[in-house]
């Protein structure tokens, strides 16, 4: 289209708010908003920029949508840039999220790590290392007993689970402890998140001397790791979030260019408590004023479908005006602090987005990899048991890469030790609700199964069977390969499509073994009728074995070897487990 064309198309287009799109064969290449279609759309004619000139060039036909207001205009075109991802655009690709700690809301608080805190919980974080995160979370467990499991399995128990006989809790569900007990040890754990370290170091260094007193050279080391990680767990960067603020809900938001690329990163905070930490890769914009464009850019495309907070600290203000009267309607204070505590919390954002680009578009890249359509919904599979008892089935939703754990199913199977028929029967399960209308859920664009090409062929033998036509890979755990209909991948281990499906896989297993411990745990109480067998007796047969069907089947030589179980209570294991008295 030339100059010529854009003024001719122009006389077609109302002077009154709203957005238009320039199009080439029906694709969107650009998306914008004015006050005044006629006169915005006109401007085209004499393209500002040389990456304008080329989408004005490309396109063959503008397509526009009249709006009531100017606020309107501005969201529509922040969807419109977010469905069609137009190549012209500055345009944001959401980036992973970091882990978080969470005590929750509950008068007996469960503390875990998560990506997806719950409504009220207390948060810490977000923190890079995971697995020094694990390693603190359980030292905190193994000193305060604060527990792990769900609300689900906490109500209603009439005997402790294994976390107790492990020493991971210590059992307010069934009254071993006080409640005002355990909250205190609650707030003993709260305290050292808030950086007080010497709550959990203290005693692991005593407890470590005297492993090295009793010549426990291997317990010593063990908890001089973990001592290892909790001392550097609270690494700096508190000066700039400790504070306390007014405004409930603040982001941050920092934006750095390189080349053609930009990325912004966000931090928020809840009560001058800094909760989550994003980075955001965008588009770089030509000309002046690249930054300013970029956060105009991204406010509008990210809050899109989130709640605003209550206050933005940018490191630049935005000049579009339609978005300032915006937030300002919103009642979002817009600030772009020069000095003071604010000025270093968008310091902090800054050198977040200045360590390079964010993640890509994971899903695309998956996409391309597996020759189908970009995978937006992907449902992820997976079957636990324990030689063939409590076997369960975990069906775990992502969607756009993250989990959407509101739309996570599980399902009770037939006990049976057959991977592969527990896998078509989970599969199936799956697919009848979907094609017979009684799953509520939007159909996957991708399933996922986790094992290898026995699970994946059950599983598709399922699909064909109920004739349901959605593609279905497979991810084996041991080398990490992509398993497909036409062939097998063995993609590099930092390939970011890879990571996406290691992130379904995993929860799905983690839902799936969770369930299945639910049920096993409803069993193990049957040692608790056996004379002879006291807490240190079970547990050390559970650690020995892990589980009670494994100790059904263990010869009484091998029993005999666990500490505290001599020939008599050998004996009366193995009548009791057969199912005599």
């Amino acid at each position: 289209m030339d100059a010529s064309g854009v003024r001719e198309r122009v006389t077609e287009l109302p002077s009154e708010p709203g957005v238009y799109q320039f199009l080439a064969d029906d694709a969107v290449l650009y998306v914008g908003k004015a006050v005044d279609l006629r006169s915005r759309v006109r401007s085209y004619a004499d393209p500002r920029s040389d990456r304008i000139r080329r989408m004005v060039r490309r396109a063959d036909g503008v397509d526009f949508a009249v709006t009531d207001t100017e606020t309107q205009a501005l969201l529509l075109e922040a969807n419109l840039i977010k469905r069609h991802q137009p190549k012209y655009n500055v345009r944001l690709k959401d980036d992973k999220s970091y882990p978080l700690v969470q005590l929750t809301d509950h008068p007996v608080p469960r503390i875990d790590v998560t990506r997806d805190p719950e409504e009220g919980a207390t948060v810490f974080g977000p923190y890079t290392d995971k697995g020094r995160v694990d390693v603190v979370v359980k030292a905190l467990r193994e000193t305060y007993g604060v527990r792990g499991c769900s609300d689900h399995k906490y109500s209603g128990r009439d005997r402790p689970c294994l976390d107790y006989e492990m020493g991971l809790c210590t059992a307010p569900c069934t009254g071993e402890i006080s409640e005002e007990a355990y909250r205190e040890d609650a707030d003993s754990v709260v305290r050292f998140f808030e950086g007080e370290t010497g709550v959990l170091a203290d005693p692991l260094r005593r407890a470590m001397e005297e492993a090295a007193q009793n010549r426990e050279f291997e317990r010593a080391a063990n908890l001089r790791d973990k001592l290892d990680a909790v001392e550097s767990f609270h690494g700096g960067g508190g000066e700039a979030v400790s504070g306390r603020s007014r405004e409930r809900e603040v982001d941050v938001l920092g934006a750095a260019i390189e080349g053609d690329t930009a990325t912004v990163a966000r931090l928020h905070s809840e009560r001058g408590q800094l909760v989550d930490r994003s980075r955001h890769r965008l588009q770089a914009p030509e000309g002046e004023d690249r930054v300013a464009e970029v956060l105009s850019a991204f406010i509008p495309q990210y809050y899109a479908e989130r709640r605003l907070p209550d206050a933005l600290l940018l490191s630049e203000r935005p000049e579009d005006g339609e978005l300032l009267a915006w937030l300002e309607a919103e009642g979002v204070g817009v600030r772009v602090p020069g000095a003071g505590r604010e000025a270093k919390l968008v310091e902090l954002a800054l050198k977040n987005a200045r360590r390079g680009p964010a993640r890509g578009d994971e899903l695309g890249a998956l996409a391309d990899a597996l020759g189908i359509p970009r995978p937006t919904r992907i449902e992820g599979f997976d079957v636990s048991h324990a030689q063939g008892k409590a076997v369960v089935g975990s069906d775990v939703c992502f969607v756009d890469g993250s989990a959407e754990k509101s739309d996570y199913r599980r399902k009770k199977l037939p006990d049976r030790n057959d991977d592969y028929a527990n896998m078509r029967e989970l599969i199936r399960w799956r697919a009848e609700r979907a094609v017979d209308g009684r799953d509520d859920r939007p159909d996957p664009d991708l399933l996922l199964v986790d094992g290898g090409d026995g699970q994946l062929g059950a599983a598709r033998d399922a699909l064909r069977e109920v004739g349901w036509d959605v593609p279905a890979i497979a991810l084996a755990k041991d080398e990490e390969l992509v398993i497909t209909d036409s062939g097998v991948y063995n993609w590099p281990s930092d390939a970011p499509h890879l990571h996406v499906l290691q992130r379904v896989r995993d929860e799905a297993h983690r839902f799936a073994v969770s369930y299945h411990q639910t049920l096993r745990d409803d069993v193990k109480t049957v040692l608790d009728d056996v004379p002879g067998v006291g807490p240190a007796t079970r547990r050390n047969l559970l650690r020995r074995f892990g589980s009670v069907d494994n100790i059904r089947t263990a010869s009484a030589g091998d029993l005999r070897d666990v500490p505290g179980v001599g020939e008599k209570t050998a004996t009366a294991l193995k009548r009791r487990l057969s199912g005599g008295q």
